[in-house]
């Protein structure tokens, strides 16, 4: 599958870090962890070997930014909602599921309510289909979903008008949807940040920490390669004239 390689690097990050599963017993406790960092409330309760979140958590209502990365969790309760509040939630490298496999829903319907959050990692799981609740995360400036065994990109994807870093790197993708493209005037040459409706996505994307659509490590069958090493433009272009 196309994370393969991704999950061998996250099995043996765990194995260098001893799974442990704290006992946390109280919101008390687990607020004790919580930290103060550039204005924002966060809490990190990476390697920890949880196989579920405490119950505990939802009581901390004032949290911003969430980390529960490198654990073995194989879903998302709907309780998370409850933390309105969110901004960062970092899930990478744990076992969510997707229904496809039929085990737990990749991320609960309630997410949905998560309007305040602006960035997501979803990334090193095994996650099949893009959440349908993550379409309605409208604030989303970044979305991390690398390394899962993603097949396709639903169109609802033009509805993350704020994205300005989506990375779909090491995925089984064969295709992009063609809704990344504003098709509304198909005889009327376009601009290049006109060219698709992710305009924040500024362009094709290979580094980690740029700013982009990162696509590269795909089956792509469209656009060809040498479109892609065209730039953002031939890209778009090339999905408009498909």
């Amino acid at each position: 599958m196309g994370g393969s390689v991704c999950k061998e690097e996250v099995q043996e990050e765990k194995r260098r870090s001893p799974a442990r599963e704290d006992s946390l017993t109280s919101a008390d406790r687990i607020r004790r962890f919580t930290v103060r960092q550039f204005g924002f409330t966060v809490l990190s309760l990476t390697r920890r070997g949880l196989k579920e979140v405490p119950e505990e958590l939802w009581e901390l209502l004032e949290l911003q930014k969430l980390n529960l990365s490198l654990n073995s969790l194989k879903g998302v309760p709907p309780q998370v909602a409850l933390l309105s509040n969110l901004v960062v939630l970092n899930l990478w490298g744990n076992q969510v599921l997707s229904l496809a496999n039929n085990q737990l829903s990749s991320l609960p319907a309630s997410l949905s309510n998560l309007t305040r959050l602006k960035k997501l990692n979803l990334s090193h799981n095994l996650i099949a289909h893009v959440p349908g609740c993550v379409y309605n995360m409208k604030a989303l400036v970044f979305l991390h979903l690398a390394c899962n065994r993603l097949e396709n990109l639903a169109e609802n994807i033009q509805a993350l008008v704020e994205l300005k870093i989506l990375i779909m790197e090491g995925n089984s993708l064969h295709s992009l949807p063609k809704a990344l493209c504003d098709d509304d005037d198909d005889e009327r040459p376009l601009p290049p940040q006109d060219l698709h409706q992710l305009s924040r996505l500024q362009k094709l994307a290979y580094h980690p920490l740029d700013k982009g659509l990162h696509i590269i490590h795909n089956p792509l069958l469209k656009p060809v390669k040498e479109v892609l090493e065209g730039g953002l433009s031939a890209l778009f272009s090339y999905l408009r004239a498909g």
